[in-house]
């Protein structure tokens, strides 16, 4: 038989990435996702996950999993508008609702499907305009992209140019404007200045969707988000919010009026197309959202943590950026020199990966570290040390 030459030019592809140094190698984790796991067969101090609360093996949530699979079965088999939507799923979207303090909330696949949905259902038209801060996730730029409206990008974080596109033509000429920002950005660690942003929102007519994936069970009270953390719930008109992270699990949601719910209901291709949760995964997010009620204390450690970790590094001088949460960048500026640091970590005993172009911008090459609450002073202090030792050897401090 003919060898198939139609997928040759994969092998050159290939090669290409990987003389620019952007191939993946998977990485393996084979333990539970914890803040000390094991990843290809070493155990190391796990600086990687986002697992912000210690809840992705917590015993609570594996016996709502296992009680769920009793009762509904594995899965459901279809989509939400036919026949995926179980009771569960109702009763949970209205928790996660009162939660977050909206009139109503809806349930994604994952953080990437909202984004995605929200985006090309609310920007619906070449009248509309969709402004984005240039350091947003991935899944906002292709949302943006799959939206029929142009887009206008600002500096990150930079009033003063969101402002200057607010007040342009065609802004103004537009039939609906929507400014869409990370709560948290996922590389930096800094947060958006939101209430600057709603009230240039509210000046000039515009709706807000903030996505807050690295807030969700982080900030605000009981972990509501930044809307919470700023006053502005009842102001924000799009909440998005992630379920795979601090609650553990998997999916995403948006939060607001319930005219927004239905009308996502019924236009929304990643959720009107994709299979819904499985009964296990609801059951799961419902009894973490049960957590953050009951459990303040673990998000108070979680930020004790951060605290503890980020004086460290800067003490010992490393540079952590702007970062204003637990993702905490230890910048180091030289892709190849992040990466012989984040390996030689490893071989220390300390999961850190390293982040590069064209993640981030060249020159802005850095070790991304996020802690938990279930870090231990120790685990802490033994990777603090081993910070100190590999930068040393690289000439970083």
């Amino acid at each position: 038989m003919v060898a198939d030459k139609s997928l040759a030019f994969l092998d050159e592809e290939i090669a290409q990435l990987k003389k620019e140094e952007r191939f993946i190698n998977l990485r393996v984790l084979q333990s539970p996702q914890e803040p000390v796991a094991v990843v290809d067969g070493k155990k190391v101090v796990n600086l990687t996950s986002n697992n912000y609360l210690a809840l992705a093996n917590h015993p609570r949530l594996r016996e709502a999993a296992k009680t769920a699979i009793d009762k509904w079965g594995v899965g459901t088999a279809a989509v939400r508008p036919i026949i995926g939507t179980m009771q569960l799923h109702q009763d949970f979207e209205a928790k996660l609702a009162r939660f977050k303090g909206t009139p109503a909330a809806l349930a994604f696949q994952s953080g990437f499907t909202v984004n995605v949905a929200c985006c090309q259902s609310l920007m619906t038209s070449e009248k509309d305009l969709l402004v984005s801060d240039e350091l947003n996730h991935a899944s906002i730029i292709d949302g943006a992209r799959l939206a029929k409206a142009p887009r206008k990008i600002y500096a990150h974080r930079d009033m003063k140019a969101l402002k200057a596109i607010l007040e342009s033509p065609e802004a103004r000429g537009a039939r609906r404007k929507m400014i869409v920002t990370d709560g948290v950005f996922s590389m930096d660690g800094d947060v958006a200045p939101l209430p600057d942003i709603q009230d240039l929102a509210d000046k000039y007519g515009a709706i807000v969707m903030v996505d807050d994936a690295h807030a969700s069970g982080v900030m605000g009270k009981n972990g509501r988000g930044t809307p919470d953390h700023f006053g502005l719930t009842d102001r924000v008109q799009v909440q998005i919010g992630t379920l795979s992270k601090a609650i553990g699990a998997v999916g995403g949601y948006v939060a607001g009026a319930q005219s927004l719910r239905d009308y996502l209901i019924s236009t929304a291709r990643p959720f009107i197309f994709s299979s819904s949760h499985p009964p296990s995964v609801i059951a799961t997010c419902d009894a973490a959202l049960d957590m953050l009620m009951s459990e303040p204390q673990r998000i108070d450690k979680l930020w004790d943590n951060t605290r503890r970790f980020k004086e460290g590094l800067k003490k010992a001088g490393f540079d952590t950026g702007a970062s204003e949460t637990p993702i905490t960048p230890v910048m180091v500026g030289d892709a190849a020199k992040a990466k012989k640091f984040s390996a030689r970590l490893f071989e220390e005993g300390v999961f850190a990966l390293s982040i590069c172009y064209p993640i981030v911008a060249r020159g802005k090459d850095r070790l991304r570290t996020i802690v938990t609450s279930g870090h231990t002073d120790k685990d802490l202090d033994f990777a603090l040390e081993k910070f100190v030792k590999v930068g040393r050897e690289l000439g970083l401090v």
